[in-house]
């Protein structure tokens, strides 16, 4: 593999090598690679983007060590087509407008106070109308959805694409090998795009603010998901008022309990599961809805469809002015779960999306609407409950049962996007890493997350319990949603400067339309704060707090570890006779070999492991044979055999090698008999090894006529070879090299009486100490973080290892 050169651009496009960050100490210490400053040039012609890419922090080519492990191997965007496209487009359905399916339960009953007049309704009629068409199909659909990261959504998603595309963010050091950066070169861009893009670079005010904006979006999409489940259960218990008004308070709220534990119950059934099961309801519930629609339209007024006119929302607002401004907390009712739409994005495709939107929702919703106010305009009574009342004759009861079914899945969008969004924060170190189950070989981004699940269920029955009733909910719902689709618009303007460099003049006037339609809903919804919306809001800033504060100490905690990582050559030194040498830091004495075969277990696959350094320090002593072992996560469900490990031997310590498990989300690397894996890999790859350089070497012995032969020249081959060809040419024909060279029988031998003696398997147990002068602030927001990481780190117990074979060493940084 090729070495590459890490550079990184400045406004002059200077090119310059990357030096580590040294501390004032001596000159062969451990350096603090500042992830966010590196960068690495392709070269021309390798069919990607032009510009700096991967921030890495590489092994150097001195140490000759095989970094081929150092490929890209992140999430890769997956494509589907035929039929898979449309099981996909069927699943989607199911899963994602449940929410936004049902809003015609309650938008005109939510938007009008009393009897509305014609001209009223289909002035609100024109308004739902450009608004679910300006809003989810021209922003979202059709624009929003290009702005995955490598097939993620969500607003976190567009930071995260974002932070690939610039040096906005220092990254974890285990994260930093898989991600591919693609940042533009300068001169690839224009110059307001380069203006755009210096601004946020250099100015740690607006990195700060994207961060935090990215992180509160996810932390009000969050909060509706524990909001979400609860509205949308009781609002379908309470629609049993329907038939039987006699229902009780309390029956109600036990009964929506109830449901909300099955919903969370069958999680672990997977997405495409549940989607399969759930999409027959809503496809029934939106055919009702576009079929009573059409009936309402036909029977009743048809004039309603006059509202299609633009000119009838602009009437609405030039008319009723501050009143109409007031209703629009209402009417954004019937967009509420477009922000799931966005962030679902990762378990479905944008093509899926796109026709399950285009070619059903969409148009299955205008009719709904437009039927209701058909029927309003007649009835205007009706507004109320404007669903059942305009039920056609003989079909309250199966549109009642299918309403309540329809309202009981709705929940699956919120639910399925805070899996989604919850995993991207852990893969940018926002969030403490919990366990995510991949519920589909085929689907990759379809997620369930254990604990998550159980935090939601515990939340919503808690708002269900407290809250009681709808109405009383309603007044909590929407604001966060309208939050997060400013912040979308704002981070997809970005992202179409920076990433998709589109000239800013172009750029400028979408996004003065987009913002002033969502600034729109928000300033009207934030009416609802002191009426409930205060809940939501709290909820997510506490949350956006936590996620906050996990990513500052996780900052720390990379700055204290960066200094106990080194390369091997500059941690010993080896003298002629092969005797070990600790360097002048830790002055200079002996390291003495114990017999054994030791696994060092290494966070980060590059440079020294930090427990290997500790080990060595303290008790100026190696085993015999030393294995770095790092477990390097792909986002596929398993790993070829032939491509799982990848094996280099680090030639500053003699028996020392670094062993790479890349594995899939589906496979089982840590079993009770790793260490006989480990082994037996080590030693196939010291076999091959020697093979290979003989191979190599018997080509280089050949003469000129023999390799031009071997290369299919027609240059006549000398049919009279030399002596000293003969005579390696018995030899190559001979023995294999584990047998015949002395110098891989030794390296062989050695690692089979290490391995016999005594396997270790050697981690680390971290501590963490605050700094005596840290402020009182930044002490209580470490203690904080420290509590929290001690309560969820993994526990060695845990591991599924061979309990007497664990060594801990423990160490103490200071942060």
């Amino acid at each position: 593999m090729a070495h590459t050169t890490l550079t990184f651009d400045d406004d002059d496009d200077d090119a310059h090598t990357i030096k580590p960050v040294l501390r004032p100490e001596p000159a062969d210490v451990g350096g603090v690679y500042n992830t966010r400053s590196l960068s690495r040039t392709r070269t021309p012609g390798d069919g990607r983007h032009s510009g700096s890419h991967d921030r890495r922090t590489e092994e150097p080519s001195d140490d000759v060590e095989n970094s081929e492990w150092l490929r890209e191997d992140g999430k890769k965007k997956q494509v589907f087509k035929g039929t898979t496209l449309l099981w996909l487009a069927y699943q989607s359905t199911g899963a994602i407008y449940g929410d936004i399916g049902t809003s015609p339960l309650y938008v005109y009953s939510s938007t009008f106070t009393s009897q509305p007049s014609y001209d009223k309704l289909v002035e609100v009629l024109s308004v739902v109308i450009w608004s679910l068409s300006i809003m989810v199909t021209f922003k979202y659909v059709l624009i929003v959805l290009h702005a995955d990261n490598q097939g993620e959504g969500g607003t976190f998603s567009c930071y995260s694409l974002l932070t690939r595309f610039a040096n906005l963010t220092d990254r974890d050091p285990r994260e930093a090998a898989s991600v591919k950066m693609e940042r533009h070169m300068t001169q690839d861009m224009s110059p307001g795009n380069q203006s755009v893009r210096r601004q946020m670079e250099s100015s740690k005010f607006l990195r700060g603010l994207l961060q935090t904006i990215g992180v509160l979006a996810v932390s009000m999409v969050i909060a509706d998901g524990i909001l979400t489940p609860a509205q949308s259960v009781l609002g379908a218990i309470q629609g049993l008022e329907v038939v039987s008004p006699n229902i009780s308070s309390s029956t109600i709220v036990g009964t929506s309990s109830g449901i909300l534990v099955l919903l969370f119950a069958v999680q672990p059934l997977g997405l495409t599961k549940l989607a399969s099961v759930f999409a027959p309801i809503v496809i029934v519930w939106l055919a009702f809805n576009a079929s009573f629609g059409i009936y309402n339209l036909a029977k009743y007024d048809h004039s309603v469809l006059k509202a299609f006119s633009p000119y009838y929302a602009i009437r609405f607002f030039s008319e009723g002015k501050t009143e109409a401004w007031k209703m629009l907390g209402g009417i954004l009712l019937s967009f509420t779960g477009v922000e799931a739409l966005f962030a679902d994005l990762g378990a479905f495709s944008m093509r899926a999306i796109q026709i399950s939107w285009l070619g059903y929702c969409y148009p299955a919703l205008l009719l709904a609407y437009i039927g209701q106010a058909a029927y309003i305009s007649v009835h205007p009574e009706a507004y109320s409950n404007p669903f059942f009342n305009s039920v056609p004759p003989g079909f309250l009861y199966p549109s009642l049962v299918v309403a309540v079914l329809a309202a009981i899945v709705a929940s699956q969008a919120m639910i399925t996007a805070c899996f989604q969004l919850v995993s991207q924060l852990m893969k940018l170190s926002y969030c403490p890493q919990m366990k995510i189950v991949h519920t589909s070989t085929k689907f990759h981004g379809q997620l369930y997350v254990p604990f998550l699940n159980w935090l939601l269920l515990i939340g919503t029955v808690l708002v269900t319990v407290i809250y009681s009733n709808t109405t009383r909910l309603g007044n909590a719902y929407g604001v966060c949603v309208i939050f997060v689709t400013f912040f979308d618009t704002c981070f997809v303007t970005l992202v179409a400067l920076i990433v998709w460099r589109i000239p800013p003049y172009y750029v400028f006037l979408p996004w003065l339309f987009f913002a002033t339609h969502d600034g729109l809903y928000l300033t009207s919804a934030l009416n609802k704060v002191p009426d409930g919306a205060w809940f939501t809001l709290t909820l997510a800033a506490v949350l956006a707090g936590i996620f906050l504060l996990w990513r500052f100490g996780k900052e720390s905690q990379w700055r204290a570890e960066a200094e106990d990582r080194f390369r091997p050559n500059q941690l010993i030194t080896k003298e002629t006779d092969e005797k070990l040498f600790l360097a002048e830091r830790w002055g200079g004495g002996s390291v003495t070999h114990i017999r054994g075969f030791g696994i060092y277990f290494d966070k980060t696959g590059v440079l020294t492991p930090t427990v290997f350094t500790q080990f060595v320090t303290k008790f100026g002593a190696v085993p015999e044979i030393m294995i770095f072992f790092h477990l390097h996560p792909i986002e596929t469900p398993t790993i070829p055999s032939s491509e799982r490990y990848v094996i280099s031997k680090i030639p500053a310590i003699p028996g020392c090698y670094r062993l790479v498990v890349r594995h899939g989300f589906m496979d089982e690397v840590i079993t009770p008999d790793l260490a006989a894996l480990i082994y037996e890999q080590i030693r196939k790859s010291v076999v091959q090894r020697a093979n290979a350089t003989d191979s190599d070497e018997a080509s280089e012995d050949l003469s000129p006529e023999m390799r031009a032969a071997s290369r299919g020249s027609s240059t006549a081959v000398s049919e009279n070879p030399s002596a000293d060809d003969k005579e390696k040419g018995k030899r190559r024909q001979g023995a294999p090299a584990e047998l015949t060279d002395a110098k891989v029988r030794e390296e062989l031998a050695r690692l089979d009486r290490a391995f016999a003696t005594k396997v270790m398997y050697v981690v680390g147990k971290e501590q963490m100490k605050i700094k005596v002068n840290a402020s009182i602030f930044r002490r209580l927001i470490l203690e904080t973080f420290l509590f929290i990481r001690d309560n969820t780190r993994a526990k060695i117990a845990n591991l599924r290892l061979a309990m007497d074979r664990i060594v801990e060493v423990g160490f103490v940084k200071e942060i």
